[in-house]
């Protein structure tokens, strides 16, 4: 039942005073252009030129693109003004939508869109929020490419009350700059605890109180390597009989084992605890077992009584991409795991306090991602009740 305050439209129920209107009626569009390639001196210049790929950026504060006003010039290149909205045409940004906070220059690629007959920010959140049915409406298969034909007819439910769009603007402006301040904490954790693991997990740095040498040991030395074995297939199920499956990436997430597939024949059994690394492409990438599991043949189970174990395999990852890269390797056997050298305290007691350090940088950085999710959540649920006009804030 429609609720009286509200009407049916093109694009669903919308409040009574609002209108549903094409895109390209209440906005100027146009896109631009690419200066010769062939051309040195079009490139290298002042002029900030913006590319399908730096609207992933969201709010366009800087580019590495530049050329020149020759460059400008001389091609179908155009200029846009800070606060400008622009949409993505084709490529693997198309549809996406982003505001520029800087003047710059646009290629083909990008369509700016500019009104000033309604909040300039109530359409970018609302173009951010249906990016997929405009994605799935007008395009069929393969890589998306829009038109400007396609973007202008793009229908647009709109507040009449200009204060009801900049009110509406402004709660979803207020969610994504505690999203971006939660994502630009997140990554400066992030490094820190990088640099942390560089200066820990080398002996470059010493936690107070331990002297003792550091030695390298072979990982069979100070743990046991379980290799994986896949059951038959016929014996899967998704139903959750048997033990989870772990084959391989499609089965962890942010380092941490994922219930997918399941199995009743367990051929190599890893227990809850234990540190699982990737054999087949990508190979090393670290995660852990948070309940038993049968390991397949893309992963082995490390068992270790040290702590240490797991985050030194961790900060060992980047060896075995340098290892892949170029070359067909895509896999490694039990003998090349089992001889990895593991550069460690010999003071059990140093192993176990540096192993406390970055356990809890973990748990400070799946406190933030956690937090962080929850806002990308709360935000989500504010654009369909906000820009659908369920709720109202005027």
């Amino acid at each position: 039942m429609v609720r009286p305050t509200h009407r049916r439209s093109e694009v669903g129920l919308i409040p009574n005073e609002w209108e549903v209107v094409a895109l390209g009626s209440l906005c100027h569009c146009y896109s631009g252009g690419t200066p010769n390639t062939s051309v040195p001196s079009y490139y290298g210049g002042s002029i900030p030129w913006v590319t399908s790929g730096d609207l992933n950026l969201l709010r366009i504060r800087d580019v590495p693109g530049r050329i020149t006003t020759a460059g400008l010039a001389n091609s179908a290149a155009k200029m846009v003004e800070p606060g400008t909205l622009l949409v993505a045409l084709y490529g693997a940004t198309a549809g996406v939508a982003a505001l520029t906070e800087i003047r710059a220059a646009i290629n083909q690629a990008v369509m700016a869109v500019v009104t000033r007959r309604l909040a300039t920010e109530y359409l970018f959140q609302f173009l951010r929020y249906r990016k997929e049915a405009l994605i799935k409406t007008y395009t069929q298969g393969g890589q998306p490419n829009l038109t400007g034909g396609i973007v202008r007819s793009f229908l647009v439910p709109i507040p009449n009350a200009r204060v009801e769009q900049e009110a509406i603007a402004e709660a979803l402006g207020d969610a994504d700059a505690l999203i971006e301040s939660l994502e630009q904490l997140l990554a400066k954790k992030r490094h820190i605890k990088q640099g942390a693991m560089q200066e820990l997990l080398t002996g470059k740095k010493r936690l107070p109180g331990f002297c003792k040498p550091w030695i390298a040991r072979r990982l069979d030395e100070i743990a046991e390597v379980v290799m994986g074995q896949s059951p038959s297939s016929r014996h899967y199920n998704t139903k959750g009989n048997g033990l989870p499956l772990i084959q391989g990436n499609a089965d962890i997430r942010d380092r941490r084992t994922v219930r997918r597939v399941f199995t009743t024949e367990v051929t190599k059994r890893g227990r809850s605890g234990d540190t699982l690394m990737s054999v087949r492409a990508p190979v090393g990438e670290i995660s852990r077992a948070c309940f038993d599991v049968c390991l397949g043949r893309g992963v082995c189970a490390i068992r270790s009584s040290s702590a240490l174990v797991y985050h030194a395999l961790i900060a060992m990852e980047p060896t075995w991409v340098k290892l892949a890269s170029g070359s067909t390797f895509d896999s490694v056997n039990g003998f090349t795991v089992k001889a990895v050298q593991i550069f460690m305290p010999m003071d059990e007691a140093e192993q176990a306090a540096i192993a406390e350090v970055l356990a809890d940088m973990d748990a400070e950085l799946a406190a933030l991602e956690a937090k962080l999710t929850k806002a990308r959540q709360l935000k989500q649920g504010m654009m369909q009740e906000l820009l659908t006009g369920r709720i109202r804030l005027v």
